[in-house]
């Protein structure tokens, strides 16, 4: 028997596109494996794109693929309406279609609402059809980063929850905290290196290279937002670092976390442009990093750009690390993840790997949803 498993992608970013293809690609691996997934409906931030009818019909491959080169072109979903047996809604219109799809196939076929956007738009959405019996999987942090009362909402229902790529991109951390806490096994403390970006940011400037230098190579290469600030500043880290925090149990918010950016307030988005940030800003910058690497290296450690998360504090920041530690020997871009528990007190458990990259978080959201198999008839 063939297990259909029903889904509505939102965000067709890098990610969102990434999972497309890979959907495509695997076909003939999910066919052996007795799995079909059926998109039913695919979203941007301006529209929904949605079989015609999503009980029986699907957006084929051809359309899929086209979906992926029209966002790859910059173009709204909206402007392939009439390609094939599928109907176009737009803004509110779009959220509302959602919520009859999801109520319709919820309580018979199943669906899963997979959201790849960046947007904290989503929200709504994912909080209303986790009471329709449908399965939610996301690389989206901010769902997870918001109030406690959405977060409370979301989770209602941990076994039709996966969010493996919200931290670490395909990297089993999560699932590896849950088996973890499952076993009874109580989380002393968690420190880890969670951006790609300044994890290659710091093992730069830690052989002598000069931070605007590293900065600017970091971009060059891929590795940073448009704006390095974005990076630059520790948000992602720290949204990184509360989804862990809650997954252990402690009830707090963004603003409880101890935030160190690695420029200072007057170099703002707001206040400087990206121009003057990368063309003068970031030179001045240079000097206090050489100095904290130089003072850290006397005492035979390095610096490392990482999260903390014990029963005191969650924060995250530059650490002296020992340069023999899993942290002190990172790097590159990938992320690295110590975690200490009872049967993990001397010697802690530590994942590595890619924690970066489109093609690795989608593969992780494309397991999240294979693994949601059994819930679908």
């Amino acid at each position: 028997m063939k297990k259909n498993i029903s889904l509505i992608l939102m965000g067709v970013g890098g990610v969102g596109r990434q999972l497309l293809q890979h959907i495509v690609s695997c076909r003939s691996l999910h066919a052996k494996q007795g799995i079909h997934l059926r998109v039913v409906g695919v979203s941007d931030s301006k529209s929904l794109v949605v079989a015609s009818d999503a009980f029986t019909m699907e957006l084929g491959d051809t359309f899929l693929m086209e979906v992926c080169r029209v966002k790859s072109d910059g173009a709204s979903l909206s402007t392939i309406s009439g390609y094939g047996e599928s109907k176009v809604f737009t803004n509110s219109e779009s959220t509302k279609k959602i919520i009859d799809v999801a109520a319709f196939l919820g309580k018979s076929t199943g669906l899963a609402l997979v959201d790849c956007s960046a947007s904290s738009e989503t929200i709504p959405v994912l909080t209303q059809v986790v009471d329709l019996d449908c399965c939610i999987v996301m690389a989206n942090k901010k769902p997870l980063t918001s109030t406690m009362e959405d977060y409370d909402k979301l989770i209602s229902y941990p076994r039709r929850i996966r969010h493996e790529s919200t931290v670490g991109a395909g990297l089993p951390v999560i699932a590896s905290l849950n088996r973890i806490l499952s076993s009874g096994d109580p989380v002393h403390r968690i420190i880890g290196s969670l951006s790609g970006t300044l994890g290659y940011v710091m093992s730069e400037v830690q052989d002598g290279k000069p931070l605007s230098q590293v900065v600017q190579s970091a971009k060059n290469l891929g590795y940073t937002e448009p704006d390095p600030r974005d990076d630059l500043s520790g948000m992602d880290v720290a949204r990184k670092a509360l989804i862990l925090a809650r997954l252990l149990g402690r009830r707090i918010n963004l603003d409880d976390i101890k935030i160190e950016s690695l420029y200072p307030e007057e170099m703002a988005p707001s206040v400087m442009s990206i121009e003057d940030f990368l063309g003068t800003g970031i030179l001045s910058l240079n000097k206090d990093i050489q100095e904290r690497v130089s003072k850290a290296s006397l005492n035979g450690n390095v610096l490392r750009y990482v999260c903390t998360i014990d029963a005191s504090r969650c924060q995250v920041g530059i650490q002296e690390l020992p340069k023999d530690s899993p942290l002190g020997r990172l790097r590159g871009s990938d992320n690295v993840l110590e975690i200490y528990t009872r049967c993990y007190n001397d010697q802690p458990l530590v994942i590595q790997g890619a924690g970066a990259g489109n093609d690795t978080t989608a593969a992780g959201v494309l397991a999240d949803i294979i693994d949601i198999q059994d819930l679908f008839p």
